[in-house]
């Protein structure tokens, strides 16, 4: 009997469900993919004006990407290169390759709501912070869990909390919250417009929200995303960046 119930408690108790970690690791490898290349629109709204960029993108697991802008006319033809957690920027009007320094990983990428370390993902949101499932909540008709981030005594981060909401069935990312050290929420992420992508289901709409800035948001529209495919390391080289154009 004893026997049986140690089964039992083996097939059926804690040690069978997820983790906060692992459902954060199960999203963030649902959106990324292997490899990717992706074409997307990105609109950043300001009180008196509205700026609209056409981008194209590609990365290689966590380390490498390249961003290539085609629109506005003022900035085509730039390119960002990301190689681990390094930033490359080509201004084609100057033919200069610039590094971006570390001074510069907050400001804001592009005048958008998203910083160059955004791009980087300096701090790791695996490594960097504990996890916690807090509770349940439902977005957009789909059940989700309601995650806490909490940053390690030792991690260099931006954020003093994050709270994050993923769809328990498919894995997506639904919406995010963003807390300064001292328990302000200081960013909003929304998720929408949920399709296929190939065989992926993800929201092709992401809007970022400033709470303090009124008039003030960014939002990523996904036209097309392509996973796994053929693309090695090598294509992220500081010389492709002038051969994209």
């Amino acid at each position: 009997m004893k026997k049986a119930l140690y089964s039992l408690l083996i097939i059926f108790g804690p040690s069978s469900a997820q983790t906060a970690y692992e459902v954060i690791k199960r999203a963030d490898e649902h959106l990324r993919g292997v490899s990717n290349k992706a074409e997307m629109t990105i609109e950043i709204q300001r009180p008196k004006w509205t700026r609209t960029m056409e981008i194209k993108a590609w990365s290689l697991g966590s380390e490498y990407s390249f961003i290539f802008i085609q629109a506005p006319s003022r900035d085509k033809g730039s390119v960002f290169l990301k190689r681990d957690k390094e930033i490359w920027n080509w201004q084609p009007k100057i033919e200069k390759v610039i590094k971006l320094p570390a001074s510069m990983m907050m400001q804001p990428w592009m005048g958008s709501d998203l910083t160059n370390d955004d791009l980087v993902k300096e701090s790791s949101i695996l490594n960097d912070y504990t996890h916690q499932i807090v509770g349940d909540t439902i977005i957009q008709e789909r059940a989700c869990y309601s995650i806490e981030l909490t940053p390690k005594a030792e991690a260099a981060v931006v954020w003093g909390l994050i709270k994050t909401f993923i769809g328990k069935k498919d894995y997506l990312q639904l919406g995010s919250e963003f807390y300064d050290e001292d328990g302000y929420l200081i960013t909003t992420m929304e998720a929408s417009d949920i399709r296929y992508f190939g065989t992926k289901i993800l929201p092709a709409t992401i809007v970022m929200t400033p709470i303090e800035e009124k008039g003030k948001k960014t939002t990523i529209h996904y036209r097309s995303i392509e996973f796994n495919i053929d693309i090695q390391k090598e294509f992220f080289s500081k010389q492709n960046m002038k051969r994209l154009n």
